[in-house]
């Protein structure tokens, strides 16, 4: 590890999922400054820190040898998840959160997030900045920061958000033409498009995990990426693809800090990049939790990117002369299965069968299924998960 510096600036809430058990303060600048760690000798964290959560945030960072630098907040934020890609409760409510007075830093090399509870100064020779904003990011620009190099890392959504352009690539245009050197834009199993000034853009693919746990890390792309560009200077495109290996190991192992470069370079970890397509959901919807689960995995199922055939929400109710041949025509039309088996419902056991008699792919979702309820479904193929999140993902990747 080269002697090196870097300042990071952002929030430090607590973390509350349900599904899988989780209960941590970590925040996006206080994962991140944990995960960079292993990648920089000096890390430095302002951030807002409440009464109530001054013991944890510096348990944080004595357990990963950062410096902390505290500022005073009114109050702490916690962010709470039934499971890791559902959109979270924010206590207290946006409406309801006081603002704090914005933290000011100067440095060489910064890595900066937008806050919910206030915002940094930042004035810095090169910034990485992550908006962290599914309502309004702001432009870097705004409060007077500077910086003599800058790269933006956002999501598809924030990139528009930003700039209000109606398409990624104009979007990250638009920012390269208001001063950033590098747009990275992050695009979930499509993997990420790396932006840069007269050239064509570069996309750097997604890699496969085993387990998939989404809750921060977007936090960790950004902190490998800021150490490999803004302080030990790779190329953009690099830096973007270590930051992506590092990625897929903190979702395997929700563990931090992130591997050493040499082991994240020479990871021999596959792409999992979307495969397009249309997938079958197939589950009961006969009480409140049924249907809630397939509703949510629907949801979850577009986001990734994929089309959906859902035979309560695409079909309905009916008679079983009506229904069956409608729900068995879509199943042909689909190229994968996406099936709940919680519930040893017959319907959903009859549609996984039916798929893999016509060799269709089928990924399984089975927390509370005996093993020797599943022997029929393991030994025909079928991939089973106990994760819910994992086991979109892998429908997602086709794997």
């Amino acid at each position: 590890m080269n002697t090196s510096e870097i300042v990071v600036i952002g929030g430090i809430y607590r973390e509350v999922c349900t599904w899988p058990q989780w209960d941590q303060v970590y925040g996006s600048a206080g994962r991140a400054a944990a995960a960079l760690s292993s990648h920089v000798e000096k890390v430095t964290l302002h951030a807002y820190v409440a009464p109530d959560l001054a013991v944890s945030a510096q348990q944080l960072a004595n357990a990963y040898g950062f410096h902390l630098v505290p500022h005073k907040a009114h109050e702490s934020v916690e962010f709470e998840y039934t499971h890791c890609m559902s959109n979270p409760v924010i206590r207290p409510s946006l409406s309801a959160l006081q603002q704090n007075g914005p933290i000011e830093v100067e440095c060489e090399a910064a890595l900066l997030f937008g806050m919910l509870e206030g915002s940094g100064r930042v004035y810095a020779d090169r910034c990485v900045y992550d908006p962290q904003s599914a309502f309004t990011p702001e432009l870097f620009w705004q409060d007077g920061r500077t910086a003599r190099q800058l790269a933006i890392v956002c999501n598809r959504g924030e990139v528009m958000a930003m700039t209000g352009n109606a398409t990624v690539e104009g979007a990250a245009q638009d920012l390269l033409a208001r001063g950033a050197e590098v747009v990275v834009v992050k695009s979930g199993p499509l993997g990420a498009y790396v932006f840069t000034s007269g050239q064509q853009p570069s996309h750097v693919p997604a890699f496969s995990s085993n387990t998939v746990w989404t809750i921060g890390s977007g936090d960790v792309f950004a902190a490998v990426f800021a150490a490999r560009w803004a302080v030990h200077r790779n190329p953009p495109s690099d830096a973007a693809r270590v930051a992506s290996i590092a990625v897929a190991c903190y979702a395997e192992t929700m563990a931090l800090p992130s591997p050493l470069v040499d082991e994240l370079s020479q990871s021999a970890r596959g792409g999992a990049s979307l495969v397009p397509g249309r997938v079958y959901l197939a589950g009961p919807f006969f009480n409140l939790g049924q249907r809630w689960l397939v509703d949510e995995a629907r949801r979850c199922l577009l986001d990734l990117g994929l089309e959906v055939f859902s035979p309560v929400h695409d079909v309905g109710p009916g008679p079983a002369e009506q229904v069956a041949p409608q729900d068995i025509q879509a199943l042909n039309g689909c190229d994968r299965v996406f099936a709940i088996l919680d519930g040893a419902d017959s319907g959903t056991v009859f549609e996984v069968g039916y798929a893999r008699a016509k060799g269709i792919p089928v990924y399984a979702l089975a927390q509370s299924v005996c093993e020797e309820d599943l022997k029929m479904v393991v030994g025909t193929g079928c991939q089973v998960r106990h994760d819910f999140v994992t086991a979109l993902h892998h429908t997602a990747w086709k794997i």
